[in-house]
């Protein structure tokens, strides 16, 4: 489970503005997530959450405030030096080198010198059978749900400790999102830290910690795992749940 709240935040965002070239897409964003926790992102298509995660990159055109990842602060950082505090970024877009094999997608990030070693094959293998069986297969041979695990899997083997994942379970059938499930419980009690964003309530809702809810590029709700059913009435009005 997560942390205290006295320990130096993995993840700590305050008065996020972000912008796509004249188009203001984040309006003061302040989030922060404990080392260990998993925290949801919740919102509507366009709402800001993926801008609010590709900030965190260094990813959206100019930004201002503050992001600090482990205390330090990041806002004017060049994301391969964001990447090398120990953050894995796994977009929607997935980026799997199609050309390659699923093992040779798995071997390709560098490790990070984060002073944790990244996953090894085994492990990764372990905790995603499917991959074990197709590690020769091309990228564009794999199923969506293959192509999924395979991004999460890649960031896993960097030795990032902070996981910024994109809907991951989109679009995927039911067992696959099961096994992703998995995967996020697992990685929580190795003591990553993951900040989610899902448009997929039933799924994030029995995974996370915490949750934001974005609109218009700010936060205008935010509460604990223990006040989720206390709050659906006001979920279901801004997500349409």
């Amino acid at each position: 489970m997560a942390s205290t709240a006295s320990q130096t935040p993995a993840l700590e965002i305050a008065k996020l503005e972000a912008w796509y070239g004249e188009s203001h897409v984040l309006h003061g964003i302040d989030v922060v997530v404990r080392p260990g926790e998993v925290v949801t992102l919740l919102g509507r298509n366009g709402a800001g959450r993926t801008s609010t995660l590709r900030a965190v990159m260094g990813l959206t055109g100019a930004r201002k405030g503050s992001i600090k990842i482990n205390g330090v602060e990041t806002i004017d950082m060049p994301t391969h030096r964001i990447a090398h505090l120990g953050v894995g970024y796994c977009p929607e877009e997935r980026g799997i080198f199609a050309s390659l094999s699923c093992e040779e997608n798995l071997l390709l990030p560098p490790v990070l010198k984060t002073g944790t070693p990244g996953m090894s094959l085994e492990e990764i293998y372990d905790m995603f059978p499917n991959l074990a069986e197709r590690r020769n297969s091309q990228g564009t041979r794999l199923s969506g749900g293959e192509q999924q695990m395979l991004a999460v899997a890649r960031i896993l083997r960097t030795g990032a400790k902070l996981l910024l994942l994109d809907e991951i379970s989109e679009g995927l059938a039911p067992v696959i999102v099961q096994a992703l499930a998995r995967m996020i419980t697992t990685l929580r009690t190795k003591g990553y830290t993951v900040v989610m964003v899902e448009q997929n309530f039933r799924f994030a809702a029995p995974l996370a910690d915490r949750f934001y809810v974005i609109e218009h590029g700010a936060v205008v709700q935010h509460f604990a795992a223990a006040e989720l059913e206390s709050r659906m009435p006001i979920l279901n009005q801004l997500l349409g749940i």
